[in-house]
């Protein structure tokens, strides 16, 4: 008869790794993450559009902290305009963040975290 239990090859099922060994290397990456996180919310991203109309500065936590308009650019026949800047110039701030998180947290490559 065949040997019972266990798997195939007596590999233990990790490739012959020591899962206390597995298990330490996997609280290191999540403490790496964590301070990853961290220093990338202390950061802040800015953004310009319109030739430096509308400013907007934004946290690692895609908190907005700060929005600067040029009074040239307030028409109030034309507020769509004005409206389109500063959601432009919002999206491409946070975008940055994105673009930083994607850098920062995939040099984890974690299948599926990114």
């Amino acid at each position: 008869m065949g040997k019972r239990g266990g798997f195939p090859g007596g590999m233990g099922g990790f490739g012959g790794m020591n899962i206390g060994n597995l298990m330490k290397e996997a609280k290191k990456m999540q403490a790496d993450m964590a301070k990853s996180q961290e220093e990338l919310a202390q950061k802040e991203f800015e953004a310009t559009v319109g030739g430096g109309a509308v400013y907007v500065k934004v946290s690692g936590e895609k908190q907005i902290k700060e929005i600067k308009i040029k009074k040239e650019v307030v028409d109030p026949d034309d507020v769509e305009m004005l409206e389109d800047l500063i959601l432009t110039c919002i999206n491409e701030a946070l975008r940055k963040v994105d673009e930083a998180q994607a850098a920062q947290l995939g040099k984890f490559n974690i299948p599926g975290l990114m």
